[in-house]
């Protein structure tokens, strides 16, 4: 099993920055790559950020340039460096990440897809 903390999240102004963590525990060893998604109130989940175990990161269109995704892999941490926070980046911000699941002869199955609790961020003046 494999287990996410997040921490990091706050208040803040436009313009101002935060970076939020998540450290994983447990079974370590079957992370690959990890995510950071979002879920302002009232909407759906979306993807933020994400990055291989190779270090390939990507990121959504709305915050390309302003946050940044990294690893930490000894401590087994994952980054979100947030910088020029805008009001619609309030959100409740979710650690993610897929693990590989096999049935019981082999066959790949759906990936077990492990979350977070979550750590809200609330841009205001």
């Amino acid at each position: 099993q494999v287990q996410l903390v997040e921490s990091g999240g706050g208040l803040v102004q436009p313009g101002g920055s935060l970076r939020l963590s998540c450290v994983a525990s447990g079974s370590v060893r079957v992370i690959s790559a990890m995510a950071w998604y979002r879920q302002p109130a009232g909407k759906e989940r979306e993807l933020v950020a994400r990055m291989t175990n190779t270090g390939t990161a990507d990121y959504a269109d709305s915050v390309k340039g302003r946050f940044t995704i990294s690893r930490d892999g000894p401590k087994n941490t994952l980054y979100l460096q947030m910088n020029n926070l805008k009001p619609d980046d309030s959100a409740v911000y979710y650690c993610n990440t897929p693990i590989k699941n096999y049935y019981t002869d082999g066959r790949p199955a759906p990936d077990i897809e492990i979350w977070g609790q979550g750590t809200l961020v609330t841009v205001s003046s």
